[in-house]
């Protein structure tokens, strides 16, 4: 992994092997960043997808391997009050199987970089935007 901060802006270059979430909140970490937004592209070798299903309260889990276009990475990160980083992040990849092209999408969990990722990192200017739990949904929201 290798970032450079031009203007205030994280151009971030994810090499074979790294995971993009853990990659970012590690990034956010050491610069103390506590709210940004995202996005990237690039070509990866694995994703966790997860669906929320409301009748379920559940995430369903799909895991994509081999050659995936990531054509859309988009998300943000927040804290909690105590200084806790969060991510939400979703993605869209193609791949091919059986010799036919696919596309699969959805909420991020985590997705590894099979040859590179080029992500832009924007951290929130003059404010920080918050996580409030929502126990209803038993998932967490903007707070501002």
């Amino acid at each position: 992994m290798d970032y450079r901060k031009l203007g205030e802006t994280y151009y971030v270059r994810l090499d074979r092997g790294d995971e993009i979430i853990g990659s970012l909140l590690e990034i956010c970490e050491k610069e103390k960043i506590m709210s940004a937004t995202f996005s990237g592209i690039g070509g990866c070798g694995s994703a966790e997808i997860q669906t929320f299903i409301p009748e379920t309260g559940q995430f369903e889990i799909r895991n994509l391997t081999g050659m995936l276009e990531l054509v859309s990475l988009l998300g943000n990160i927040v804290s909690d009050e105590s200084g806790k980083l969060y991510h939400h992040t979703h993605a869209a990849f193609a791949y091919k199987e059986n010799n036919e092209h696919h596309m699969d999408a959805g909420h991020i969990k985590s997705v590894v970089v099979l040859y590179t990722a080029e992500i832009e990192l924007r951290p929130v200017v003059g404010g920080i935007i918050r996580r409030k739990y929502d126990p209803e949904t038993g998932t967490g929201f903007w707070d501002f």
